[in-house]
Protein backbone atom coordinates (compact mmCIF):
# COMPACT_ATOMS: atom_id res chain seq x y z
CA UNK A 1 0.00 0.00 0.00
CA UNK A 2 1.06 3.17 -0.52
CA UNK A 3 1.57 5.71 2.32
CA UNK A 4 -0.94 7.95 1.17
CA UNK A 5 -3.39 5.13 1.52
CA UNK A 6 -2.94 5.31 5.32
CA UNK A 7 -4.56 8.91 4.96
CA UNK A 8 -7.69 7.30 3.94
CA UNK A 9 -10.59 6.82 5.89
CA UNK A 10 -13.17 4.21 5.70
CA UNK A 11 -16.40 4.87 7.94
CA UNK A 12 -20.35 4.39 7.71
CA UNK A 13 -22.03 6.69 5.47
CA UNK A 14 -24.87 8.95 7.06
CA UNK A 15 -27.62 9.99 5.22
CA UNK A 16 -25.73 13.63 4.67
CA UNK A 17 -23.37 11.90 2.40
CA UNK A 18 -26.02 10.77 0.12
CA UNK A 19 -25.10 13.75 -2.60
CA UNK A 20 -21.08 12.92 -2.13
CA UNK A 21 -21.55 9.06 -2.99
CA UNK A 22 -24.09 9.66 -5.45
CA UNK A 23 -21.31 12.02 -7.28
CA UNK A 24 -18.21 8.97 -7.03
CA UNK A 25 -20.69 7.07 -8.25
CA UNK A 26 -21.11 9.29 -11.60
CA UNK A 27 -17.66 10.27 -11.86
CA UNK A 28 -16.18 6.62 -11.27
CA UNK A 29 -18.71 5.47 -14.37
CA UNK A 30 -18.17 8.02 -16.92
CA UNK A 31 -15.51 7.29 -18.85
CA UNK A 32 -17.74 3.81 -19.46
CA UNK A 33 -21.11 5.32 -20.05
CA UNK A 34 -20.85 4.79 -24.16
CA UNK A 35 -20.83 0.93 -22.75
CA UNK A 36 -23.78 1.09 -20.81
CA UNK A 37 -27.40 1.27 -21.99
CA UNK A 38 -29.07 4.39 -20.63
CA UNK A 39 -31.37 2.97 -18.22
CA UNK A 40 -28.00 0.60 -16.93
CA UNK A 41 -26.27 3.39 -16.59
CA UNK A 42 -28.53 4.93 -14.48
CA UNK A 43 -29.20 2.05 -12.09
CA UNK A 44 -25.17 2.10 -11.89
CA UNK A 45 -24.60 6.11 -11.07
CA UNK A 46 -28.27 6.21 -8.67
CA UNK A 47 -29.02 9.95 -7.31
CA UNK A 48 -28.25 11.23 -3.71
CA UNK A 49 -32.33 10.00 -3.26
CA UNK A 50 -31.88 6.93 -4.23
CA UNK A 51 -28.63 5.93 -2.46
CA UNK A 52 -30.91 7.35 0.92
CA UNK A 53 -32.99 4.46 -0.07
CA UNK A 54 -30.27 2.17 -0.03
CA UNK A 55 -29.32 3.15 3.13
CA UNK A 56 -32.31 1.35 4.36
CA UNK A 57 -31.89 -1.87 2.71
CA UNK A 58 -28.36 -2.29 4.36
CA UNK A 59 -24.88 -0.35 5.34
CA UNK A 60 -23.05 2.15 3.06
CA UNK A 61 -19.40 2.91 3.22
CA UNK A 62 -17.57 5.87 2.44
CA UNK A 63 -13.88 6.56 1.80
CA UNK A 64 -12.58 9.81 2.72
CA UNK A 65 -9.48 11.56 1.94
CA UNK A 66 -8.31 14.77 2.13
CA UNK A 67 -11.41 15.67 3.75
CA UNK A 68 -13.51 14.52 0.59
CA UNK A 69 -15.59 11.59 -0.14
CA UNK A 70 -13.36 9.85 -2.73
CA UNK A 71 -15.16 6.31 -2.59
CA UNK A 72 -18.22 4.29 -1.64
CA UNK A 73 -19.46 0.42 -0.86
CA UNK A 74 -22.78 -0.61 0.13
CA UNK A 75 -24.26 -4.46 0.56
CA UNK A 76 -27.29 -5.98 0.76
CA UNK A 77 -27.35 -9.42 3.04
CA UNK A 78 -29.25 -12.43 1.19
CA UNK A 79 -30.35 -15.51 2.90
CA UNK A 80 -26.76 -16.23 3.85
CA UNK A 81 -24.77 -14.24 1.31
CA UNK A 82 -23.57 -10.66 1.22
CA UNK A 83 -24.45 -8.90 -2.01
CA UNK A 84 -22.17 -5.99 -2.63
CA UNK A 85 -23.05 -3.10 -4.75
CA UNK A 86 -22.00 0.54 -5.77
CA UNK A 87 -18.53 -0.07 -5.18
CA UNK A 88 -16.73 3.54 -7.30
CA UNK A 89 -13.58 4.72 -6.56
CA UNK A 90 -13.39 8.34 -8.16
CA UNK A 91 -10.58 8.64 -10.63
CA UNK A 92 -8.36 11.39 -8.96
CA UNK A 93 -7.97 9.04 -6.06
CA UNK A 94 -7.63 6.24 -8.32
CA UNK A 95 -3.84 4.20 -7.14
CA UNK A 96 -4.62 4.70 -3.09
CA UNK A 97 -5.46 1.42 -2.76
CA UNK A 98 -9.11 2.82 -1.45
CA UNK A 99 -10.97 -0.48 -3.60
CA UNK A 100 -8.92 -3.01 -1.19
CA UNK A 101 -9.52 -1.21 1.81
CA UNK A 102 -13.56 -0.74 1.17
CA UNK A 103 -13.26 -4.65 0.14
CA UNK A 104 -11.64 -5.56 3.45
CA UNK A 105 -14.02 -3.54 5.52
CA UNK A 106 -16.60 -6.09 3.33
CA UNK A 107 -15.15 -8.66 4.36
CA UNK A 108 -15.32 -7.55 7.67
CA UNK A 109 -18.79 -7.02 8.06
CA UNK A 110 -19.38 -9.92 6.16
CA UNK A 111 -17.41 -12.26 8.86
CA UNK A 112 -19.17 -10.21 11.66
CA UNK A 113 -22.48 -10.99 9.74
CA UNK A 114 -21.54 -14.83 9.49
CA UNK A 115 -22.50 -15.05 5.74
CA UNK A 116 -21.30 -17.82 4.13
CA UNK A 117 -20.44 -15.99 0.32
CA UNK A 118 -20.27 -12.52 -0.56
CA UNK A 119 -21.38 -11.97 -4.32
CA UNK A 120 -21.15 -8.79 -7.07
CA UNK A 121 -22.51 -8.38 -10.13
CA UNK A 122 -20.42 -6.40 -12.73
CA UNK A 123 -19.71 -5.64 -16.31
CA UNK A 124 -16.84 -7.23 -18.85
CA UNK A 125 -15.46 -4.15 -19.05
CA UNK A 126 -14.53 -2.75 -15.48
CA UNK A 127 -10.97 -4.22 -15.77
CA UNK A 128 -9.78 -2.54 -13.13
CA UNK A 129 -12.56 -3.71 -10.89
CA UNK A 130 -12.21 -7.49 -11.95
CA UNK A 131 -8.84 -7.61 -11.08
CA UNK A 132 -9.17 -6.34 -7.55
CA UNK A 133 -12.00 -8.90 -7.17
CA UNK A 134 -9.97 -11.75 -8.48
CA UNK A 135 -7.12 -10.86 -6.24
CA UNK A 136 -9.20 -11.27 -3.00
CA UNK A 137 -10.63 -14.53 -3.81
CA UNK A 138 -13.75 -14.08 -6.17
CA UNK A 139 -14.57 -16.03 -9.21
CA UNK A 140 -16.37 -15.89 -12.15
CA UNK A 141 -19.91 -17.73 -11.85
CA UNK A 142 -22.34 -18.78 -14.55
CA UNK A 143 -25.28 -17.56 -12.04
CA UNK A 144 -27.39 -14.82 -13.28
CA UNK A 145 -27.57 -12.03 -14.31
CA UNK A 146 -26.62 -12.00 -17.37
CA UNK A 147 -27.70 -8.51 -18.36
CA UNK A 148 -28.71 -5.38 -16.72
CA UNK A 149 -30.93 -3.18 -18.91
CA UNK A 150 -29.60 -4.52 -22.46
CA UNK A 151 -25.84 -4.05 -20.91
CA UNK A 152 -23.79 -7.38 -20.35
CA UNK A 153 -23.00 -8.29 -16.73
CA UNK A 154 -21.71 -11.10 -14.72
CA UNK A 155 -21.13 -12.31 -11.50
CA UNK A 156 -18.40 -12.87 -9.25
CA UNK A 157 -18.49 -14.86 -5.57
CA UNK A 158 -16.26 -15.70 -2.72
CA UNK A 159 -17.24 -18.40 -0.56
CA UNK A 160 -15.76 -17.39 3.01
CA UNK A 161 -14.19 -19.25 5.53
CA UNK A 162 -17.76 -19.48 7.55
CA UNK A 163 -18.67 -21.73 4.58
CA UNK A 164 -16.55 -24.11 5.44
CA UNK A 165 -17.16 -24.45 9.40
CA UNK A 166 -20.98 -25.10 8.99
Amino acid sequence: MSPESHQIEIRHATTSDAGAIASVLLDAFAEYRALYSVAAFSATTPTAEQILVRMTEGPVWVAFHHNSIVGTVSAVIEDESLYIRGMAVSPPARGLYIGELLLRQIERFGSEMKVRRLFLSTTPFLDRAIRLYRKFGFDRTDAGPHELFGTPIFTMEKWTKTQTTL
